[in-house]
């Protein structure tokens, strides 16, 4: 072996290590925050011992709510549908909303034991100086008229007020999706791409849109849509944004519907912030849009948006199935692809989602492909690619936090083990990222904690004496009443 190869071996070697003792050094610089999903009477007892132990784990922000109490035990179905009646978290103060000019909400059914046991479990993260954040506010106000508040974003502001007079601890509101129109070719998550919502409509008139073009425009490009051939796939797929306009023929009135659709919610968002400005008191502002690759599409376009908001968490949802994972989305737009034309291949389709999205996920080439779950060149790509594109177009790293997400509640998606979930938290923190949230199924799991502590903090002891997460039982389960003899 010549000197340059014995060189060329060694620095390779050099790399490899280092390489490999990298994730050590980015463990005790990522920081963890925890999201306290419905229902709420799950964090409303022993939250001492579970602040402490997340507080060792390396976790120093809390995001809970939606604010609202169940009678009885809460189900989830994945149909959005709950057992047992709401109750609010705290009642409406009449004097905000008049205020805003909008009604007062009605029918609030409250329950002082557990607004108690809220406001405790609040003051008990606060005193820890965690950024608290809400899930949504506690109520909305009631317009009085759709031309009086077109957005709702007046009556929105007033339950925010109302909301953060209610819980002084927190910093802000979160608003998932604000803003945020289809995005699926096919009809799921209640909707598609190629419609124009009823609810929609009124808001297009509103800004002086015509909407009869925006259809005219929507309706053209679906029908090319249906009209590919593998020739002209193969032919322009490779191409880039030039022969994409080609190939799907977008003419004037496309261009018109896209970009009314991006219109609508700029000023949406405009109309939102503009609220804000009227609260008593600073509060923050979030929102949870879509991941990078999908974000112009679903009008949130990081660049165009992000300055209406103090926090943006993209959407770190990667599963298979169920909605809003990015493995899942890309698989039924392949299949509506092939549907809708036949003589394309899986491979065609693939190459037809590469050209839109600027997505190409390692080793997959067939929907088949999917099934093998997630290899390392997808977080290091794929992962590491989105990251950085929220963090670029930002241009802050303080104001973007990873909403992450690898369980199959709210979202219906196939479960990801926890070495996805420290391969997408590495990933993330290599391309710049210094917060996430992590998105419990529906609660905390051994193995989710063990990898967040790991990386955040300092690693959990499984003691089933001490902390344990609620969603994986005890090990002493299982032991028929017995216990263990003395040692």
């Amino acid at each position: 072996m010549d000197r340059r190869s014995i060189l060329k071996t060694i620095a390779g070697s050099a790399l490899s290590s280092l390489a490999q003792a990298a994730p050590e050094s980015e463990r005790q610089r990522l920081t963890a925050w925890m999201y306290m999903i419905y229902p709420l009477e799950s964090w409303l007892t022993d939250y001492d011992r579970i602040l402490d132990a997340w507080e060792s784990g390396g976790v120093r922000g809390i995001v809970i709510g939606p604010l609202r109490f169940w009678e009885g035990p809460p189900t989830f179905d994945y149909t959005y549908r709950r057992a047992g009646a709401r109750f609010s978290t705290f009642a409406p103060n009449p004097a905000i909303y008049k205020k805003f000019d909008v009604d007062t909400p009605e029918n609030v059914r409250l329950d002082p034991v557990k607004e108690k046991q809220l406001q405790g479990l609040l003051d008990a993260i606060a005193k820890r100086k965690w950024e608290i954040m809400l899930f949504g506010p506690g109520h909305y106000g009631r317009r009085k008229s759709f031309e009086q508040d077109p957005f709702g974003s007046r009556a929105m502001a007033a339950g925010v007020e109302d909301t953060l007079r209610a819980f002084p601890q927190a910093a802000g509101v979160i608003i998932d999706g604000a803003g945020e129109h289809h995005y699926e070719l096919a009809f799921h998550h209640g909707g598609d791409l190629f419609e124009i919502r009823e609810h929609q409509r009124p808001i297009y008139q509103h800004l002086g849109m015509d909407v009869a073009r925006m259809e005219r425009g929507m309706n053209h490009l679906k029908a090319r849509f249906h009209s590919l051939t593998p020739a002209k796939v193969r032919f322009h797929a490779p191409g880039g944004m030039f022969s994409a306009l080609s190939l799907f023929d977008v003419n004037e009135d496309a261009l018109y519907w896209l970009r009314m659709r991006q219109e609508a919610t700029l000023k949406n968002m405009s109309a939102v912030r503009q609220a804000w400005g009227q609260l008593s008191r600073p509060a923050k502002l979030g929102t949870i849009p879509r991941s990078a690759a999908f974000s112009v599409l679903t009008t949130q376009d990081y660049e165009k948006t992000h300055h209406f908001f103090d926090y943006i968490f993209p959407k770190h949802y990667y599963w298979h199935r169920g909605f809003d994972g990015m493995y899942g989305t890309i698989a039924r737009w392949v299949e509506t692809l092939h549907e809708w034309n036949p003589t394309l291949t899986e491979e065609d389709c693939f190459d037809v989602v590469k050209l839109l999205f600027g997505l190409q996920f390692p080793g997959v080439r067939k929907l088949s492909d999917l099934e093998h779950g997630f290899p390392d060149e997808f977080f290091n790509k794929v992962v590491f690619a989105e990251t950085k594109r929220a963090l670029e177009a930002t241009g802050n790293p303080d104001k973007v936090i990873a909403w992450v997400s690898t369980g199959r509640n709210p979202h219906a998606g196939d479960p990801m083990p926890a070495h996805d979930l420290e391969r997408i938290l590495l990933a993330s923190h290599r391309a710049g990222l210094k917060r996430f949230i992590f998105h419990p199924d529906v609660n905390l799991g051994a193995a989710e904690w063990k990898t967040i502590s790991r990386i955040c903090g300092a690693e959990w002891k499984e003691d089933p004496n001490g902390y344990w997460p609620a969603d994986t039982p005890k090990p002493d389960t299982w032991n028929g009443g017995r216990k263990p003899p003395p040692q």
